[in-house]
């Protein structure tokens, strides 16, 4: 019932995630980034407070394997969760419990790591990472999106899926892409894909207003001198 990639740009040191499922609002429950430290996705039957206590983990000195290993010992439902995660290495892990629906896999590439559950088939998790791969020097949020658009291509969940989104997070404490698609019955990939090229452009302008709001530009509403 979803796929997703976690990512790392080596480049510049930005996380990512990017994740499409059959239900509603998954931006509100799966991806997780924390500047300088990680990023995680936690899905499957959710508890999104897992992504929390990796990245805790990995922001006190543990790799992404260490803090994946730590979170899910003895953790009663684990059986039932699956995640990824890739740290400030660009190290990444990942868990499969049991219990994960449908057709699961899993697949590993330099900065990335791509996982999905309910799949068409498990090459699907392969043309995730292999999409991410494509173009290294393109922003992480391209790269991410290109990933999951891969995964699509590959034939994606057994079922429609309808929610989708992308989160960025790079030197500052809040995401520079928190992108999402809560419902859509059609395209949610298509619509994020929207989303991303028409934010892109005014991105480094929001990121002015929080950092200098004297070097970004008007707001350009009626009012606005």
């Amino acid at each position: 019932m979803t796929f997703s990639i976690v990512g790392r740009c080596a480049r510049t040191g930005m996380f990512g995630v990017a994740i499409t499922t059959s239900s509603i609002c998954v931006g509100s429950r799966c991806p997780h980034v924390r500047a300088g430290v990680g990023a995680v996705a936690t899905q499957n039957i959710t508890d999104p407070h897992l992504a929390t206590l990796v990245l805790d983990a990995m922001a006190v000195g543990q790799d992404a394997s260490g803090a994946i290993a730590s979170v899910v010992k003895n953790r009663e439902n684990i059986s039932y969760r699956q995640l990824t995660a890739v740290d400030a290495r660009g190290t990444t892990a990942h868990f499969t419990g049991a219990n994960i629906l449908g057709t699961h896999a899993v697949s590993v590439a330099a900065d990335c790591v791509a996982a999905g559950n309910l799949l068409s088939s498990k090459a699907v998790a392969k043309a995730i990472s292999d999409g991410f791969g494509v173009d290294p020097s393109a922003h992480l949020a391209e790269r991410l999106l290109q990933a999951i658009e891969a995964g699509v291509s590959a034939g994606g969940e057994e079922g429609p899926v309808h929610s989708a989104a992308l989160l960025v997070g790079d030197k500052m404490p809040f995401p520079l892409v928190d992108l999402r698609v809560d419902w859509n019955e059609t395209d949610p990939i298509a619509a994020l894909r929207r989303l991303w090229l028409n934010y892109a452009p005014q991105m480094d302008d929001y990121l002015n207003r929080a950092i200098n709001p004297q070097v970004a530009p008007s707001y350009g509403v009626a009012g606005d001198l």
